[in-house]
């Protein structure tokens, strides 16, 4: 008679050739399907290999790597960018330090982007060796975050904080003080590129996810002028689409500034995206706190609790951690429509493209490279995020009971 344990074993993977007999080549229908679908996949990875590696032309892009990546940004203040570099490659090694396994994958894809700062196949004159060797030193300056990280005064909240500080000093590097001789003031309009890309990106997502949640819960307030107005607004901005809101964000928002007062051409752009995807944030977040069982807030106010802190400490961290997957979803979607704003005459990383090729006629016929950069690029921050959010997920037990 088997035991307990023979009866709960699970039964052996089968060997390959068993799997490939079972699931590709069960019958003589599945067998042909199986080659021609084999055929069809090597026949276009054939084609668009020979096309990226022999046929391409990819001079737009490797001929202009500072315009992809900062835009019309003065050259003689491309070392407050560098710092910025140098904090973020400091913070990426100490958060992977301090959570492990979680962001190991994101910070190795971090320093093989580096990798390819250092070994991209341009001129000295527009990507110098000063450039090439900082550029290597941040792969160094990560290993010390990472042995930082490790060690036991560095906790989540302090990281945490050390990222929202980087923000900070990021902004006023780049912006400039007014009247600081080694601080001068560089106009946004010289700012393009990735570096506007990522700009709206982090700012419209941590703007957006405070602004979104207090929505949601407007929307779910027991007084009906809050509940009214958060109503309305969710249901106004999410029937309009995105180029209309930031098109309203770019002629309305200065009518409440006096007249000579110009407000930032980038700060409308990203007051646009906040408010549009706020709006989103806002019904990611409502539909968690509807999963929230109702017993989980008399159970607390049983037990004492005021309503405040059965918000805080119950209902809003069960409800936001249902809904992980929808609002990176958002994000992602986000992160993608930043390409708009260029419609505003703001030059982020598509535009900047669009703007090479128009100015230089020998790069008429290479729009399809200029096009499928800028895809790669954009896919792989959006794969980051996506792999963050799946390890975010599965560190919370998202899903599991």
């Amino acid at each position: 008679m088997a035991t307990r344990s023979e009866i709960l074993l699970p039964p052996a993977p089968p060997r390959p050739i068993v799997w490939l007999r079972q699931n590709l080549f069960s019958s003589p229908f599945n067998s042909l399907l199986t080659v021609l679908s084999l055929a069809f996949i090597i026949w276009i990875l054939n084609a668009a290999l020979r096309w990226v590696l022999l046929q391409a032309d990819w001079s737009i892009v490797f001929n202009h790597p500072l315009l992809y990546a900062v835009g019309q940004y003065p050259r003689e203040a491309l070392w407050r960018v560098g710092i910025n570099l140098t904090l973020l490659s400091l913070l990426i090694g100490a958060s992977w330090g301090c959570l492990g396994r979680a962001l190991r994958l994101f910070s190795l894809l971090y320093a093989a982007m580096l990798a390819v700062g250092i070994l991209w196949p341009a001129q000295f004159e527009t990507l110098t060796l000063t450039m090439r060797l900082a550029l290597a030193a941040n792969i160094g300056v990560m290993g010390l975050g990472y042995l930082a990280g490790r060690r036991p005064f560095v906790t989540g909240r302090r990281l945490v904080l050390s990222w929202l500080a980087a923000l900070a000093i990021a902004l006023v590097l780049l912006s400039g003080i007014p009247g600081a001789p080694l601080l001068p003031l560089v106009p946004t309009g010289l700012w393009g590129g990735l570096m506007v890309t990522l700009i709206l990106a982090v700012g419209g997502i941590v703007l957006s996810f405070p602004f979104g949640v207090l929505l949601a819960l407007g929307r779910r307030s027991s007084l009906p002028v809050v509940s009214i107005f958060s109503t309305i607004f969710i249901e106004i901005v999410r029937g309009v689409p995105l180029i209309g809101i930031l098109f309203l964000a770019s002629l309305i928002l200065p009518l409440f500034f006096p007249p000579d007062v110009r407000f930032d051409r980038l700060l409308r752009a990203l007051a646009g995206l906040t408010v549009f995807s706020a709006a989103y944030t806002a019904e990611n977040v409502r539909g968690g706190l509807a999963a929230v069982p109702r017993g989980q807030e008399e159970a607390a106010m049983a037990l004492g609790l005021n309503r405040y802190q059965v918000l805080t400490l119950i209902v809003l961290p069960q409800a936001l951690r249902i809904v992980i997957p929808p609002i990176m979803g958002q994000f992602v979607s986000l992160f993608k429509d930043t390409t708009l704003v260029s419609g505003i005459a703001v030059l982020e990383l598509l535009a900047v493209g669009r703007s090479v090729l128009g100015a230089n006629p020998e790069y008429v016929d290479q729009q399809a490279e200029m096009l499928l950069f800028v895809a790669a690029v954009f896919w792989f921050f959006s794969y980051l995020m996506s792999y963050a959010s799946q390890r975010l997920e599965t560190a919370l037990g998202v899903g599991e009971r």
